[in-house]
């Protein structure tokens, strides 16, 4: 595998999760992103990036975008955690967002995170209830998947943190470059 890194942005947890579980498995340094530059980041051949989805947007992804030219000798990869269950149309949609010009062709893997809104911001729990008042006026047979786990999740307290969301990753990560 190299020498790597881990580099996260997490707001509420789940990626921080997956990183350490990541960096157990794979011996690599770990670091959050707001920690990272391209001057520490020289002396490793692998650089995995792991960030919550917000909004469609990957946290920590911005790093990347902004540092790409001087990281592309590097072996990179992405892992996002989300809080709906895996549906291909929509990591696809959400891969068309993140990962536009340099970033395309990195590959980006999938991990279902956790819900609270308890523990979230202001704004964050706000936003949540207005997308519920809105999906709640849809017919649930046409609900996405997306807006299902909202709606599932509704005032309770959710961890579908899983090592297993990291075996292909893991994998990727054993292939011989």
């Amino acid at each position: 595998m190299g020498k790597g890194v881990i580099l996260y942005q997490s707001k509420y947890g789940a990626a921080a999760k997956y990183a350490e579980w990541l960096a157990e498995e794979t011996c690599f340094d770990i670091m959050q992103t707001k920690e990272a530059s391209v001057e520490n980041l020289r002396r490793y051949d692998t650089i995995v990036l792991g960030g919550g989805v917000y909004a469609s947007g990957i946290a920590g992804i911005g790093f990347l975008k902004k540092h790409l030219g001087q990281l592309k000798e590097k072996r990179i990869a992405v892992f996002c955690v989300g809080a709906s269950p895996y549906e291909e149309k929509a990591f696809q949609e959400l891969y068309a967002r993140n990962f536009k010009d340099g970033l395309k062709g990195l590959p980006c893997f999938y991990c279902r995170g956790a819900w609270d809104e308890a523990e979230m911001s202001f704004p964050d729990r706000t936003m949540c209830r207005l997308l519920r008042k809105t999906v709640e006026k849809k017919d649930p047979d046409t609900l996405e998947p997306w807006e299902k786990a909202l709606m599932e999740a509704s005032g309770k307290a959710c961890d579908w943190t899983d090592r297993r969301y990291l075996e292909p990753l893991l994998g990727f990560l054993r292939e011989k470059r």
